[in-house]
């Protein structure tokens, strides 16, 4: 352990007065009951525990003071008087009272109905849970039930899937930091940065507990042809001079197969054309851009139409 009056915070001088109110203050705010996934909080709680048993034994904190035992109660040098090694070797500091002879436990109980109301009665060991439930051991910095340690921690995957998978709800494959390719099957709808939970998936515990979660963020692949805005899409679908003119059906992409378009005659392609519904998870919509391309390498004939139309019919499209 360390020094134990620096896990207390308090000076060496410091009353039992001082000691009984920096251990109250430190045990309320790291205890387990308030911190139940934290388990730095948990590891600080038995530290400051250990702490406050120690020096609330009048006789090894008078020893530690005049520097013939360590923070663990073994001794520095043998052979000074006065040394009584039974109950400071091989252990953990002991839980007698002291410091103004309040033990840690006497402390815990006076604010333990608090956290958890009347589950514990007076005079019950304030680390211990009800029946058959979970109880936390300081020395371990655990909690166990019937014997079982605290879970493993869970590990963080992201994973980006296609508009095609998310839009069908598809089960897809994702390798886990370990190694492993286990199946995630998408939540329809899905949402960008939304998460999913693989249990027992993540690390094991090294206490032997249950097995920690895989926690996997999905977010959307780029894709090729359409653009996203929220559930609506937009694509690109890209026609013909005479068709732009004359009018056509015309094939467009969908996440569910291609559909036919009717295009009018002068259609305006300036505006984008609505597909309702067509969009993701069916509850976007669908908007086509369409774009009017040239014959490649260009046509004589085609320019031999557009100075006449430059020159006998002009008109204006820009201000």
């Amino acid at each position: 352990m360390r020094d134990p009056y620096t896990v207390l915070g308090v000076p060496r001088n410091a009353s039992d007065k001082d000691i009984k109110s920096a251990y109250r203050k430190l045990a309320k705010a790291l205890h387990p009951d308030q911190n139940p996934d934290d388990k730095a909080a948990h590891a600080r709680f038995a530290e400051v525990t250990a702490a406050y048993d120690f020096l609330s034994d009048a006789t090894k904190r008078g020893q530690y003071d005049r520097g013939e035992i360590d923070a663990d109660g073994n001794p520095k040098f043998a052979g000074f008087g006065g040394f009584d090694g039974a109950g400071m070797r091989g252990g953990r500091p002991g839980g007698g009272a002291g410091a103004g002879g309040f033990s840690a436990e006497d402390i815990l109980k006076e604010f333990m109905s608090g956290f958890g109301g009347n589950r514990r009665s007076a005079g019950a060991n304030p680390f211990s849970g009800a029946a058959g439930g979970a109880s936390w051991d300081p020395f371990t910095a655990s909690t166990s039930s019937s014997g079982r340690s605290i879970k493993g921690e869970d590990i963080t995957v992201d994973l980006a899937v296609t508009l095609e998978d998310a839009h069908k709800g598809a089960s897809v494959p994702v390798t886990l930091p370990t190694g492993k390719t286990v199946s995630v099957k998408l939540p329809k709808p899905l949402e960008e940065g939304q998460q999913i939970r693989l249990r027992g998936q993540g690390k094991p515990s090294p206490l032997g507990g249950k097995t920690g979660d895989a926690l996997v963020t999905v977010r959307f692949a780029r894709h090729r042809q359409f653009r996203r805005e929220g559930n609506d899409l937009r694509v690109d679908v890209p026609i013909t001079l005479y068709e732009a003119v004359l009018g056509a059906k015309v094939r467009v992409p969908t996440l569910s197969g291609t559909v036919e378009l009717n295009l009018p005659p002068g259609v305006d392609t300036a505006k984008a054309l609505r597909l309702k519904g067509k969009g993701l998870f069916e509850k976007g919509d669908l908007y086509v851009n369409l774009r009017v391309v040239l014959p490649e390498g260009g046509d004589p004939d085609l320019e031999s139409l557009m100075r006449f139309w430059r020159d006998q019919k002009p008109y204006k499209v820009r201000e």
